[in-house]
């Protein structure tokens, strides 16, 4: 295992440097008179477990080194003063006030938990949108209007759809399939692309252009099948992590429209 172990939540540690709420914890290590406190390993540590590492000797002797070479450098950064830089100053500002905005999303989530009812309320609510086929499409989206038109007189003449998607189409990452997108929900589309496409039997491509905000589509239905949706269990998580987001967004909002913004 490297001595030295990356975590994503670096930023809690700039926090901690000089806190003085630590200054009675057991010591882990001394570096140059310098204690680091025993706590901060503990924090780095539970943050490490929080990311699916286990908690081992070997981690904590990991953690315990890279806490030290990193006050090592810290010491060095400041003989050279740059803990005193105005722009080392404001990183420093901007990842104390993360790490509490951090800390003010966590307490909020756990203090305003979704009920089971509203994640299945949600749930349901998510199936009707979704409805029970989907369907599975190609296209050739085109600039102009008249290029559309061009292209659907070429398609009347028994013209190659795959082929044409091909050569004209904008649209580059079904283009060289031939046109060909994923198995979808007609919600998954912008409107004007998913009415044109309800309208069609299978096999059938629209025999007028398609205007949406992409340009000018021609639109066929390769094939329709039963929509199999995931369970409520298996959606689950998903849609209480939506619902949570939604929530504290609408809070932010609220306390926004409060503040004296000037």
């Amino acid at each position: 295992m490297s001595k030295t172990v990356k975590f994503a939540a670096l930023a809690i540690l700039s926090a901690l440097v000089a806190n003085p709420a630590f200054a009675d914890d057991k010591s882990a290590a001394m570096v140059n008179g310098v204690s680091i406190p025993q706590s901060r390993v503990d924090m780095r540590v539970k943050i490490a477990t929080s990311q699916g590492q286990a908690d081992t000797p070997e981690l904590r002797k990991a953690v315990r080194d890279d806490m030290i070479s990193l006050e090592v450098l810290a010491q060095e950064a400041k003989k050279k003063g740059l803990d005193k830089d105005p722009e080392v100053i404001q990183q420093i500002e901007l990842a104390d006030q993360s790490v509490l905005v951090s800390a003010f999303v966590q307490d909020y989530a756990k203090n305003h938990q979704i009920s089971e009812d509203q994640l299945k309320q949600e749930y349901d609510k998510l199936k009707v949108n979704l409805g029970s086929k989907e369907y599975k499409a190609r296209h050739i989206l085109v600039d102009t209007e008249d290029e559309a038109k061009a292209i659907i007189a070429q398609l009347g003449k028994k013209g190659n759809f795959d082929k044409i998607a091909k050569a004209k189409s904008k649209d580059a990452g079904s283009a060289e399939h031939g046109g060909e997108l994923d198995w979808a929900v007609p919600t998954n589309f912008v409107p004007p692309f998913a009415n044109a496409l309800l309208s069609l039997k299978k096999g059938a491509y629209t025999k007028e252009p398609v205007k949406s905000q992409y340009g000018w589509h021609i639109i066929k239905l390769d094939d329709v099948r039963d929509l199999k949706v995931p369970s409520f269990e298996e959606l689950k998580p998903q849609i209480q992590q939506r619902l949570q987001q939604q929530s504290i967004q609408e809070y932010v909002a609220d306390l926004r429209s409060k503040a004296k913004i000037e």
